[in-house]
């Protein structure tokens, strides 16, 4: 029976390497900054030269708030096509506006300038004020991933709501369960949401090699 894929959120080389190492699925490349921000571009090029696993990285001008000027899209745009640029699978953003619905006009032209990578909605997804809502307008756009704890504290706390979330997109979208993925939790997470993939925090690559031991020895 195939695994549940586990991403690994990493923010160094060194770091994206041992998640590959541990059995993790997928990298989001992240740097600095509370949430992450975009990395460099030296380590987006050596994280894709070194790893045979798909690499996401996060497009995130700055870490306050979720709402982006001109500037700053002017700044991600750039971003997203270094990053096309560079081979990189896909990548991972959330502009909202201040009320914090989604900004579709702003996600239309990412989404559009960024094929044929894959998008993916981080946790920005988390202050939406309606959960289905919001779902319902990344599906009209095509977005491939939500990376969210299902509006909960934590993905396990969520798991109503993820599973809600699954159940409505089907097969055209993908629910990433993010948010204090542990090895101790997965299993229930997994029971209760009936998601396919789960988000860990792989710049301590020691949480995503026991998650994926979690759940290779549930398998069994």
């Amino acid at each position: 029976m195939t695994l549940p894929l586990v991403e690994a959120c990493c923010d160094t080389l060194q770091t994206a390497r041992a998640a590959q190492h541990y059995g993790a699925g997928r990298v989001e490349l992240c740097g600095a900054g509370d949430g992450g921000t975009t990395p460099s571009l030296g380590v987006i090029a050596r994280c894709r030269d070194a790893l045979t696993i798909p690499l996401h990285v996060m497009i995130r001008p700055h870490t306050h708030r979720f709402v982006y000027d001109e500037d700053d899209m002017d700044v991600m745009r750039h971003d997203i096509m270094s990053a096309k640029a560079l081979g990189v699978n896909g990548i991972v953003l959330g502009p909202l506006h201040s009320d914090f619905t989604i900004d579709m006009r702003q996600l239309a032209e990412f989404v559009a300038l960024a094929r044929p990578m894959k998008v993916t909605f981080h946790r920005a997804f988390d202050r939406t004020p309606d959960a289905l809502e919001a779902l319902e307008q990344l599906l009209l756009l095509d977005v491939d991933y939500i990376l969210t704890s299902g509006h909960g504290r934590t993905a396990l706390d969520g798991a109503s709501t993820l599973h809600a979330l699954q159940a409505r997109a089907g097969d055209q979208l993908v629910v990433l369960a993010g948010g204090n993925v542990r090895a101790e939790n997965v299993t229930r997470l997994l029971e209760q949401s009936h998601v396919r993939e789960v988000h860990a925090r792989g710049t301590d690559p020691a949480i995503v090699r026991d998650v994926v031991r979690a759940l290779a020895t549930e398998k069994q």
